[in-house]
């Protein structure tokens, strides 16, 4: 473990997906490193960017864009993305990487994709640990791309520091889709494939919706900006409101966010302890709820207890 942390705090990328592979398969040393690497996690002054939006949107096509446009600025830039996984097979094809290929050979530029594993809200289980050593190895920028979401997966916003929304123009009625609850989550709008027609219409729509929103003089009003990602046009002004974001946040702002991806990990870590101690005589548990001698709330307390 020592030669692994000494070769992670060295630069090694290798050593980086290493310790990557420990920490989502779950071995006990993936949480020793963790910890050895409390303070490069404190002192990492990396901006985490939430990427998401409905399957199709073009979010890993506006990702390639902005790695490019990251690297021509000297940053050095992470890639996180998360797959859908087989209902049937628990397979991914982590197809995501396939878009951002030409950065394979560039030494600035890391890529890891990781599947679902059919956790809920857009993200894996692991995702906060997996970014923790990102964060840590030292990258400027980490892009956190979900996997395709509909309209309630909202896990992105508890975990990045800006979150994108990516739309297209084919994508719906934008005041039915505020009422569900993602396009809440926004810190910046991208209206993405806008040589399309109706491109400038649901820039209306949601300028519309964003003005119904309760607001003074301290909200922030998401930017809403027009992209063709396959062209790479609009993507400095995505750079640019992100930059806008964050000093609109500030010290106090960036910590509560924090504050909440904090408690979007110890939520996750209490139910996946739950979920394991559940799996330990779980037929008898199933039996006895079938059966009326207990509710599922009592067994779910008695998992708890052991």
């Amino acid at each position: 473990m020592s030669s692994l942390l000494t070769a992670f705090l060295a630069g090694d990328v290798r050593a980086l997906a290493r310790a990557i592979t420990l920490v989502e398969s779950g071995d006990a040393r993936g949480e020793v490193l963790l910890s050895s690497l409390r303070a490069e996690r404190q002192n990492s002054s990396c901006l985490v960017i939430g990427m998401t939006g409905a399957p199709g949107a073009g979010k890993s096509t506006l990702t390639d864009a902005l790695i490019t446009s990251c690297r021509s600025l000297g940053a050095r830039v992470a890639v996180l993305c998360v797959d859908p996984s087989s209902p049937f097979s628990g397979g991914a094809i982590l197809g995501d990487r396939i878009r951002m290929g030409k950065h394979y050979q560039d030494s600035g530029v890391f890529v890891r994709s990781m599947a679902s594993r059919g956790a809920l809200g857009g993200l894996a289980k692991t995702t906060v640990s997996v970014l923790s050593l990102l964060e840590a190895f030292g990258f400027a920028y980490v892009f956190l791309e979900t996997v395709g979401v509909g309209q309630s997966e909202v896990d992105i916003a508890s975990v990045a520091d800006h979150t994108v929304l990516v739309l297209t123009p084919a994508g719906g009625d934008a005041v039915q889709a505020f009422k569900a609850g993602i396009m809440e989550i926004a810190d910046i709008f991208v209206v993405n494939k806008a040589d399309l027609p109706g491109a400038d219409r649901l820039m209306r729509e949601i300028r519309a919706a964003q003005e119904l929103g309760a607001h003074d003089e301290h909200t922030w009003f998401a930017p809403i900006l027009q992209t063709i990602g396959s062209q790479a046009q609009g993507i400095p002004e995505i750079l640019e409101a992100i930059g806008q974001h964050r000093a609109h946040l500030g010290s106090s702002g960036l910590q509560t966010r924090r504050l909440e991806r904090a408690r979007f990990e110890l939520n996750a870590a209490i139910q996946e302890e739950a979920r394991e101690r559940a799996k330990h005589g779980q037929q008898n548990l199933l039996a006895r709820i079938s059966q009326g001698q207990i509710t599922a709330r009592e067994a779910a307390l008695e998992v708890l207890q052991t």
